[in-house]
């Protein structure tokens, strides 16, 4: 036998010691990522239209539907634009939402930092599902659902000027307009409006009919921000 590969009783207890360690600092930093789900369009508005509690409001929408699936120890953001007043300042819903890289409920990357999801993103109706991995209703679907809550540009920045683009920032549930995106980058033509998931067109108005009518049911796009 060759004892010079014999280790003592000594040396097996520091390699043992030094693998348990290894294993227990791996398994800390697997406890740390962020994993799953980071994307997802909300299956449901909070219930009143356009009138969303403000971007507060919306925020605590999306971190629910996200707890309800397991989610919910991310921080979870609206992806909503807020118009500059008197009394608030202007926020762009691109600022508000992380870096990414976003992945929907069925483990597939919607995009991979803010420039690729405002420029050649993965955003269709196959991937823009609900916090469930549900496929949101599009044109030709009955009801069409597609026109989500955005109040933006194509760039993801607020529209300035003195045009109601938000629905008076997401506290008006009756009269008022709001800017849509289309979830599956669809519409009535081929114009880069309405293949736009986040810069269509503006509602009828801020309720829940008016939104229904112009096809949609106050949905909301809801990132993973850290």
């Amino acid at each position: 036998m060759n004892i010079r590969n014999k280790k003592s009783p000594r040396a097996w207890a520091l390699v043992v010691g030094a693998a348990a360690v290894a294993a227990l600092a791996a398994c800390g930093s697997m406890g740390t990522a962020k994993t799953g789900t980071s994307f997802f369009v909300s299956s449901s508005g909070p219930g009143n239209g356009a009138d969303l509690g403000g971007l507060a409001g919306a925020d605590a929408q999306c971190q629910k539907l996200a707890a309800a699936t397991g989610a919910g120890n991310r921080t979870w953001r609206a992806y909503l634009s807020q118009q500059p007043t008197a009394n608030v300042p202007g926020i762009n819903a691109r600022d508000r939402i992380g870096r990414g890289p976003w992945v929907n409920a069925k483990g597939v990357v919607v995009a991979t930092d803010i420039e690729n999801l405002h420029g050649a993103n993965n955003l269709n109706k196959q991937t823009a599902l609900t916090e469930t991995g549900a496929v949101v209703n599009g044109r030709g679907d009955t009801p069409n659902t597609h026109d989500i809550l955005t109040g933006s540009q194509p760039n993801g920045t607020y529209i300035a000027g003195n045009v109601n683009t938000t629905c008076g920032n997401w506290t008006q549930s009756g009269e008022g307009s709001a800017m849509l995106g289309h979830s599956d980058r669809t519409g009535l033509d081929e114009s880069a409006p309405a293949k736009s998931w986040n810069s269509s067109h503006m509602s009828r108005g801020c309720s829940p009919e008016a939104l229904k009518a112009t096809g949609g049911a106050g949905l909301l796009y809801c990132f993973a921000a850290d």
